[in-house]
């Protein structure tokens, strides 16, 4: 099924201290130019795109605005952005995607970028911004229709005025994301439980990292029963516990990226409804996420000793799916009374951080699509975050601006357990209660993880967002790999504790 994933990205970026040359512009077959709406003048004489600009300026008078000119045989196709103050890494990562919207049917193998701003720090955040849309731009999500859309031709992206360009890391967290969303957006017929395993397994072979499956019969004998409740629901013996690792000159994980891995979620017994139900294969996203993160990690610090931990299972409905009321035994023998065979995730999830957490790692993320309480709280254009180090809450912060992948800390307070006091297990699964179930997950989640590690739970509300968000242009966003090595490489997360 390798076949099916995205392959590493071959658009080559190029970054210019200077302005282009007439020359320059005539090689290229389209031109992104950024203005900002306080300054509205020529930017070099007598080039190929006079004639466009001049249009194009005039469309957008008086506010900000877009507008793409499709050029001719004589001159370049042209779009034109007048933009407003705002200078946040999201806002330039949604013009970026804005532009590469606007081209339409244009195909360009080609395309200049200039942005005509005083400013150097936002000329380089523009170029970052557009070469990160660019990589998101030429790699399609998995189609079966008939007739395949055309593919995206573009080859190059040359941008002046640019000069601090990390070329390399913007190539490693593209093929992060991309590969987050390809896998996300397949369907729950080609990317079940078990088709699941075998790709991530040949992934592993392919990309020469350590690979060990716990099945079912393991994870019994392990007494992952948490895990395997989740599992009974299903009408095959598939679920699995994947651990990848790349090892480095860390006897012990650098860092370990665990994610859930529900190919397609139901809802079991307490049965979700035709809307609710319709998306849910994507409810594996976190572990998508995991595992663009962890080959995005392995590229950029090859040093490094690297885990990730999947936890791949579906959510389906037979006569021995489990049901509310069950008392479960998890792996660590914390007792869970089960509350709603929707909440399903925080189950899978407890199981496979406990085993994480004995690989004593120095640091720890997991990433779901865990709760509709999180969406409610900060909608799909935000995730929320929590952490068992209140240190870490502004590194989570910083992490979500620079990253332009916001991110919004709960707290995590120990009172909020009295939400899950039950009078016959050591924890509910969930309360009763919707309220307020993002945090109560995170303190459920929280039990399963050792003291000793920092943590920090992402819970992925921002997964999917209709029109895309940031750079990305489709709906399944493959939020969390951008975030992640900011928090590592920027944000230093592993020493703020």
């Amino acid at each position: 099924m390798l076949y099916l994933l995205p392959k590493a990205t071959k658009l080559v970026v190029k970054d210019y201290a200077e302005r282009p040359t007439a020359a320059q512009l005539k090689a290229v077959d389209h031109v992104f130019l950024l203005e900002p709406k306080q300054r509205r003048q020529r930017l070099m004489e007598k080039t190929p795109v006079d004639s466009a600009l001049g249009y194009l300026r005039a469309s957008t008078a008086n506010k900000p605005s877009l507008a793409t000119s499709a050029g001719s045989a004589t001159e370049p196709g042209l779009t034109y952005v007048n933009y407003g103050p705002e200078n946040s890494v999201f806002a330039h990562l949604t013009i970026a995607r804005k532009l590469f919207g606007a081209l339409g049917s244009l195909n360009p193998k080609r395309i200049l970028v200039i942005c005509n701003d005083q400013s150097d720090e936002i000329r380089d955040r523009f170029g970052e911004a557009i070469a990160a849309a660019g990589h998101a731009y030429i790699c399609p999500l998995v189609t079966f229709k008939k007739q395949t859309p055309p593919a995206k031709r573009l080859k190059a992206l040359d941008l002046f005025l640019c000069s601090k360009l990390d070329v390399t890391r913007l190539k490693a967290e593209a093929n992060g994301n991309n590969l987050a969303r390809v896998l996300s957006a397949l369907p729950p017929n080609v990317l079940n439980a078990a088709n699941y395993v075998d790709l991530v397994g040949d992934m592993a072979h392919a990309n020469d990292y350590e690979l060990t499956i716990y099945d079912q019969a393991q994870l019994k004998k392990m007494g992952a029963e948490a895990f395997l409740a989740v599992a009974r629901g299903n009408s095959h013996s598939s679920a699995a516990m994947v651990r990848l690792r790349r090892s480095g000159t860390d006897t012990q994980p650098w860092v370990t990226l665990v994610g859930k891995g529900v190919c397609f979620d139901t809802g079991g017994i307490n049965v979700k409804g035709a809307e609710g139900m319709h998306g849910m294969h994507e409810d594996m996203q976190g572990s998508a996420v995991a595992l663009g993160s962890f080959m995005t990690l392995s590229e950029l610090l090859p040093e490094r000793t690297l885990e990730c931990w999947l936890a791949i299972t579906e959510n389906r409905i037979d006569g021995d799916a489990h049901t509310p009321n069950e008392i479960i035994t998890a792996a660590n023998g914390t007792t869970i009374e089960v509350v709603h065979s929707d909440a399903e995730g925080r189950m899978a999830l407890c199981d496979t951080l406990h085993f994480a957490s004995q690989q004593n790692p120095q640091f720890m993320i997991d990433y779901a699509t865990l709760t509709g309480a999180c969406v409610n709280a900060v909608t799909d254009r935000y995730s929320g975050a929590f952490s068992n180090r209140e240190s870490l809450n502004s590194v989570i912060t910083r992490a979500g601006k620079s990253s332009g992948e916001r991110t919004w800390p709960f707290p995590m307070d120990k009172d909020f357990d009295e939400m899950l006091e039950s009078k016959y297990a050591d924890v509910l699964q969930c309360p009763h209660s919707g309220k307020g179930d993002h945090i109560a997950a995170a303190r459920f989640l929280n039990r399963f993880v050792n003291v000793r590690i920092p943590w920090i739970h992402v819970d992925l509300s921002a997964g999917n967002k209709r029109g895309g968000l940031g750079h990305v242009g489709t709906d399944t966003t493959g939020f969390g790999v951008r975030l992640t090595t900011h928090l590592l490489i920027d944000q230093q997360a592993h020493t703020a504790t």
